[in-house]
């Protein structure tokens, strides 16, 4: 295993660790998990009084629970919000203006997005102004740390090669405060955080990492490629 891998893997024990025994993530054990922790409604309230959510039209959001309170602030201001349909078999999208206010958070998770939504096979004329990406750790210059399965990573990198997001798409995490490190280990394929959203703060994250400009097929096996149908698709296979 190279050394950035052995370093992951042990800092995603730590925070497992850290979150279950301060009994701030819910469920417990949260290992393997990215878990809903403590205060995430306080901090997606940091986020939507900022410009660059609120000039958002087209939200886009990995399918992890902390980022639950932010997806329904999208769809309440009417906002487009943008899902992956598990295992990678095309996107949700979710028109906010359409939905009924009692059905915003049915409407904003994984499972009620495909009631509510309208499913695509790929994103085309789409463009997504703000990324929201589920973080187990991340340090202050935008390292982000996921669980270990590149879910996050892939779903970005796809949005890359289909055009939907650049470098200048801003990046956004939610964490605790426990979850925030002094370093994440970061690889090529691993995509920084420009602003980071905690109980207690919004930082601007200080930069110096490079976001990858679509996905490194190297580190795609056959076997994944022959699993979701869109690494088929734009490996030309599908």
């Amino acid at each position: 295993m190279p050394e950035a891998a052995k370093l992951k893997a042990r800092l995603r024990e730590e925070i497992w660790r850290e979150l279950d025994a301060r009994k701030i993530a819910t469920p417990r054990p949260c290992r393997g998990r990215i878990p809903i922790f403590a205060g995430a409604r306080v901090a997606s309230m940091k986020v939507v009084k900022k410009s660059f959510f609120l000039d958002a039209e087209t939200v886009y959001s990995t399918l992890d629970a902390p980022l639950q309170p932010l997806r329904e602030e999208a769809l309440q201001r009417g906002k487009r919000l943008v899902m992956m349909v598990p295992g990678f078999r095309g996107f949700v999208i979710v028109d906010g203006s359409s939905v009924p206010k009692g059905a915003l958070r049915a409407a904003a998770s994984p499972r009620g997005s495909l009631v509510y939504g309208s499913r695509v096979r790929v994103l085309e004329g789409v463009e997504v102004d703000l990324f929201l990406a589920g973080s187990l750790a991340v340090d202050k210059r935008g390292g982000r740390l996921g669980r270990g399965d590149g879910q996050q990573d892939l779903e970005y990198a796809v949005l890359r090669e289909l055009g939907a997001v650049d470098d200048s798409t801003p990046v956004l995490t939610l964490v605790h405060d426990v979850q925030v490190v002094a370093q994440v280990p970061m690889e090529i394929h691993d995509v920084p955080a420009d602003y980071i959203a905690t109980p207690s703060e919004l930082l601007k994250a200080e930069g110096g990492y490079r976001k990858p400009r679509g996905i490194v097929w190297d580190m795609i096996d056959s076997a994944a490629v022959e699993k979701y149908p869109l690494l088929k698709l734009l490996a030309g296979l599908g």
